[in-house]
Formats: C-alpha cells, sequence, structure tokens
C-alpha cells in the first residue's frame, strides 16, 4: 500500500501536529502526520509537567531561540486553550534558593528574564521574610515569583490541534511506524522521497521529522547531523496525596544544582487539575520509550553500540556527570530519596505518604563530539526534508510559535503553496 503527498510530517506529538495545524490553514497543498501509534501524543506531549514556562532562567547567550519561542508561546497557548475551552491555569511559579549562595543566581535569573523579554511586573525578586507571606510552607532563603507561568494538559492541546488539522483537510497515518526514507532516483517516481512504513509506504516531496526521541536517528537515515549522538533521560514522578494539595499556591522549583547540565532538580508541580507531584529526575535510558525495566533491557544492546562514539565517551569520563547520573539512579529506586530532594524546601512532606507513581516521560538529548550537551533545538535540512531535533523542555511551551514559523519558512521557499482558507480558527488571521 502507498499514499503520496506534497508535505509528510513524520511524528505526532505536539510540535507535528501544530506544524500541521498551520500549515493546513496556509495551503492546500497535501499534507500527512505518519505516527507509529494508535493516536497522538501517546509520548513526550503527555508526559510532561504540564508547565508553560516563562523565560526567566534560560540564559540568553546559551537559550536565545528558546526564550523568544517561550515568551510567544504564552500568549498563543492561552488563545487557543481559550478558544477550545481547553485548560489553562495562570497559578504562577516560584523559583527558590535553598541557601546564601543561591541567592546569587536568582538575581542572575532576573536579568535573564528582563534580556529575554519578560517585564518587571511579571518577574520579582523576593526576601525570605516576602517569600514566608506568600509561600510560609517553604522553607528558603530568598525567591523568583513569576506571575507569566500556567498550567495546562498539553496531551489535550495535541489532540486539538490534530483534529483541527484533520478539518482543514490534513490526512494521517496511525500504527504506521517509520522504517526507513530513501531518495527516489528512478525517473519514473512521482514524488521525490518513499517513506518505508510498517503499514504502508509514503511517496512525498518533503519530509519534516518532528519525532522527538527517534529524531536523530531519522536524521542519520538521510546522512544528516552525523556528528551528533543522542542520550535518553527518563524523568519520574511521585504523586502527592490529596492532604499535601493546599500546601503552596504555586508550583516550586529550586536553584538547579549542576547549571552545566540541561536539567532541573525535582520539584514542587502544581497540575491544571489541582494534582500536586513530586519530580522529574533524569535517569538515562537506553531509548526513547524505555518507561520500564523490560523495555529499557531492550534497548541496551543497541544503544550501546550507537553510542560507542568520542564525544559520548568523554561524558561518561567526566566525575560530575557520573555523580549526577548516581544521584538520580539513587532518586529512582528510592521513594525516600527523591521526595527528600523536595523535602529540603517542603520539610512538611513525609515520603511514607506518597503510595503512587506518576507518569513517567523521556527526553532525549543531543551530544557533540566534545561531548557536550547541545544547549538548543537544532533545525537540519536538505532540500527535500526538515528535522527538528533536540527538541525538548520548554519545547511544548514554544510548539505554537516554532511550528507557525516553520509553516511560514515553507511557504516563503515555495514548498508548499500560499492559499490561505477562510475559516474560524485560532491564528489563522495572522499566520496567512
Amino acid at each position: 500500500m502507498q499514499d503520496s503527498y506534497d508535505v509528510s510530517i513524520v511524528g505526532g506529538g505536539i510540535l507535528g501536529c501544530a506544524i500541521a495545524y498551520f500549515l493546513s490553514i496556509i495551503t492546500d497543498s497535501t499534507i500527512i502526520v505518519m505516527e507509529q501509534e494508535k493516536k497522538v501524543a501517546m509520548h513526550t506531549s503527555s508526559r510532561n509537567t504540564g508547565k508553560v514556562h516563562a523565560p526567566f532562567y534560560y540564559n540568553p547567550e546559551k537559550k536565545s531561540s528558546t526564550a523568544t519561542y517561550a515568551l510567544k508561546g504564552f500568549d498563543m497557548l492561552k488563545r487557543y486553550c481559550t478558544f477550545h475551552s481547553l485548560p489553562f491555569k495562570e497559578d504562577g511559579v516560584v523559583e527558590i534558593a535553598t541557601n546564601e549562595r543561591e541567592i546569587d543566581t536568582l538575581l542572575k535569573h532576573i536579568q535573564w528574564a528582563q534580556k529575554n523579554g519578560l517585564r518587571d511586573e511579571d518577574v520579582k525578586f523576593l526576601s525570605k521574610h516576602e517569600m514566608l507571606q506568600i509561600e510560609p510552607n517553604v522553607k528558603c532563603e530568598a525567591g523568583i515569583v513569576c506571575v507569566r507561568d500556567a498550567s495546562t494538559d498539553y496531551g489535550l492541546i495535541n489532540q486539538k490541534l490534530m483534529e483541527d488539522a484533520i478539518k482543514l483537510g490534513c490526512k494521517t497515518s496511525f500504527e504506521n511506524k517509520f522504517r526507513s526514507i530513501r531518495y527516489n532516483t528512478n525517473t519514473n517516481e512521482n514524488r521525490k522521497m518513499t517513506i518505508k512504513g510498517t503499514v504502508k509506504d509514503i511517496t512525498t516531496d518533503y519530509v519534516i521529522n518532528a519525532t522527538g526521541g527517534n529524531s536523530l536517528d531519522i536524521a542519520h537515515n538521510l546522512n544528516l547531523a552525523k556528528e551528533f549522538t543522542d542520550l535518553h533521560f527518563r524523568g519520574e514522578y511521585w504523586i502527592a496525596p490529596q492532604k499535601y494539595n493546599a500546601l503552596t499556591k504555586r508550583s516550586i522549583y529550586s536553584v538547579p544544582r549542576n547549571t552545566e547540565y540541561p536539567f532541573l532538580d525535582p520539584h514542587w508541580i502544581i497540575r491544571s487539575d489541582g494534582r500536586c507531584e513530586v519530580g522529574p529526575n533524569a535517569v538515562p535510558v537506553f531509548g526513547p520509550y524505555s518507561y520500564t525495566s523490560y523495555e529499557n533491557l531492550m534497548n541496551v544492546v543497541p544503544k550501546i553500540f550507537a553510542s560507542c562514539k568520542v564525544g559520548v565517551l568523554k561524558l561518561f569520563l567526566s566525575k560530575q556527570f557520573l555523580q549526577l547520573v548516581s544521584n538520580e539512579f539513587s532518586s529512582s529506586f528510592s521513594k525516600t530519596n527523591m521526595v527528600n530532594r523536595v523535602r529540603r524546601f517542603l520539610p512538611s512532606l513525609n515520603p511514607h505518604d506518597f503510595k503512587q507513581r506518576g507518569m513517567a516521560g523521556i527526553r532525549t538529548i543531543l551530544i557533540d563530539k566534545n561531548g557536550e550537551f547541545a544547549s538548543e533545538s537544532l533545525v537540519v535540512e536538505d532540500d527535500s526534508s526538515l528535522h527538528i531535533l533536540n527538541y525538548n523542555s520548554p519545547g511544548a511551551t514554544g510548539a505554537l510559535p516554532v511550528a507557525a514559523n516553520i509553516a511560514r519558512t515553507l511557504v516563503q521557499k515555495n514548498i508548499v503553496n500560499s492559499t490561505p482558507k477562510q475559516i474560524n480558527f485560532p491564528f489563522s488571521d495572522e499566520i496567512s
């Protein structure tokens, strides 16, 4: 079986479906979303904290585009959620210093917030006494409160984007796992490329790779981004019992202890429905879907061979990285160790009260030849394909503006035609 389309989007996460949505608004070129699962949003797009992140702890020298898209994403997500009556709770967030040394980091984050476009009224520094006034159960030396931060349900947003794209003419191919891709050199072929799938093949003139944890493998299949390898990290959560639901008014983050690595320490999360959780940690695993020990073991051998590259070997020779890995494994095996990492600033938590694990998620991070983590998402492309790599937190926050920008770029490059539709959907007035 084989289908033929102008543009094929591989990956039904929030970014892939957002791209499909904006392309469906802006063009009548034929579009399909290819997804390996029965429906969209089965992985990272649903397995996250649900926070709409404000860009106050992103270094503007290293994460300028990440900060820009996060800032724009807040307004776009609010508009989209309001239109579809989806959860969007502007509950704010607090970052705290657990000791006096970390206060300098908070002051630096205030400067970063201003450089990243946040207003003075969005982010405020609070002394220890002022923090006690707004969050009396939090133990800290100082804090930052950011009001331009929200809680939502990215899984629901992801599903609605796909539904809207389908209404606008986008096609789908579910339970069709990507196997390989090749350029068509036969002059009898009517399309430039063929995507081999487990259920059907898709011939297409252009491929957009938005597969998250699998994105580097697909890019490598076309001999792109060969200078990178990737590592997968599972973020785990523990659900707090209801008696703690009123412990704080806002989600609480602590100043990261390992600022050179792209992870926050486990924090206190308040979700859009009021549930509270502790997490996530960052446990190294062997695959983008290694949620369980069995799934992890299935990927051990191929991942070890794939990771035998200079960059990864350099990283694993770092004592600091090995110490981080040791701490993360400890919090994975021990509920007490995990909860105690948050108990540093919420001392009333009792690890024995936590009985249920939350839904784990996995992020995939690129490693360069020097053994360093890529700081931002990367777009790698050739004449017939575009690959979004290293798309991690706050990826869901920035998905709408990133997708809108990709759609405009494809029109400007004449990869799709510009035939905007007369519709009543969010952003149809501005994207066209």
